[in-house]
């Protein structure tokens, strides 16, 4: 019989708000937490029948019991954390943003390569339900040659001066701010539907009055490979009403996402894309209340991300376990890490010039 595959995760905030349920979830045991507050680790440990908690992430590292770390710690520590798991033969999920710059995404590829071991991406929402419908029609054909992608969301969250967010959020340094939170999503996902990107012309801005040296605000022009092109745009600082637009047009259409449901005019009108049978749409599951306290937290208390984590550990779990998966949607590895990272650094390097950036 198979073995249950062991967890340690590093990382105490959303480490506990979604890693820890989605491994349990998928069948991983999590056997060790750590955290930098000996008391808050425990106390957290303790409410999801962790065997153990700690502040020494060797200790963890160290145990044969422990077969995957996840990293789900502030990005500036990513690089150490990752290099130090892969070093004691450990298959690794690290968070995103992946990386303080591309030098270190790199390295932690490279060392994740020579170990041998599984390496992933916490790009969990290529297996939410309505972005992989959406990729999978873009890449059908059924809208032609993709030409044009818009992205637009807007969030108030910010505009509150006293919305509590994690000290390192708010330092560029450290890796912080709206483009690393979220705008790494949104590459990686157009990145799954059009390609790569070739070049970027950005703008990063700071519209909340809070005191922060990062951003909260994108808006980002691209092109591809393939010749298309689009526009992100999103604020965690825009007052008024809630605004969210995810669209893409070809030579033969366009389709675009309403909540988790795909919608696909080529001409006829337009007509909802049928559901996928293999990730069926699942209500959300929000953590325990008495783990909501910031406004960071509640950014995940309706526990959307859940479901999409759990499928991305049950490749994971089956790919280390030598069981074949599926090629659709195909999980984020650390390759992935260092491609959306290329883009990443000069999205802000084109903010900081006034100018198109090459991605390297």
């Amino acid at each position: 019989m198979e073995r249950t595959l062991g967890a340690a995760v590093v990382g105490t905030g959303f480490g506990v708000l979604t890693h820890v349920r989605a491994l349990q979830a998928a069948g991983v045991q999590v056997r060790a937490l750590v955290g930098r507050d000996p008391d808050k680790a425990a106390k957290r440990a303790a409410l999801f029948d962790i065997e153990f908690a700690t502040t020494d992430r060797q200790a963890a590292l160290s145990r044969d019991d422990v077969d995957i770390v996840s990293v789900t710690t502030p990005p500036h520590t990513h690089a150490e954390i990752v290099l130090d798991a892969v070093a004691a033969g450990k298959h690794v999920l690290c968070e995103k943003p992946f990386a303080r710059d591309l030098g270190q995404a790199r390295e932690m590829l490279a060392a994740a390569q020579d170990a041998g071991v599984v390496h992933l991406l916490g790009t969990e929402f290529r297996f939410g339900t309505g972005q992989a419908l959406l990729a999978r029609t873009v890449r059908s054909g059924q809208i032609g040659e993709p030409r044009f992608a818009l992205f637009v969301l807007h969030l108030p969250t910010l505009c509150d001066p006293s919305a509590e967010l994690p000290a390192w959020w708010d330092d560029a340094a450290q890796g912080g701010g709206w483009l690393g939170a979220h705008g790494t999503h949104v590459i990686d996902q157009m990145r799954t539907m059009f390609g790569e990107f070739t070049r970027v012309s950005a703008s990063l801005a700071t519209l909340s009055p809070r005191k922060m040296t990062s951003d909260d605000t994108y808006t980002v022009q691209f092109e591809t490979e393939s010749g298309g092109s689009g526009l992100l745009h999103s604020s965690a600082a825009m007052p008024g009403q809630f605004l969210a637009t995810i669209k893409v047009s070809g030579t033969k259409g366009a389709a675009w996402l309403q909540g988790e449901d795909v919608w696909l005019d080529t001409g006829s009108g337009a007509a909802q894309v049928p559901p996928p049978a293999d990730l069926p749409l699942v209500a959300p599951q929000p953590p325990p209340t008495e783990l909501l306290h910031t406004a960071y937290d509640m950014w995940h208390s309706m526990g959307t991300d859940l479901v999409p984590y759990t499928r991305l550990y049950g490749v994971m779990r089956d790919r280390i376990l030598g069981r074949e998966v599926a090629d659709d949607p195909q999980a984020g590895t650390f390759e992935d890490g260092v491609a959306n990272q290329a883009i990443v650094d000069a999205i802000r390097a084109s903010s900081a010039s006034g100018a198109w950036q090459d991605i390297a």
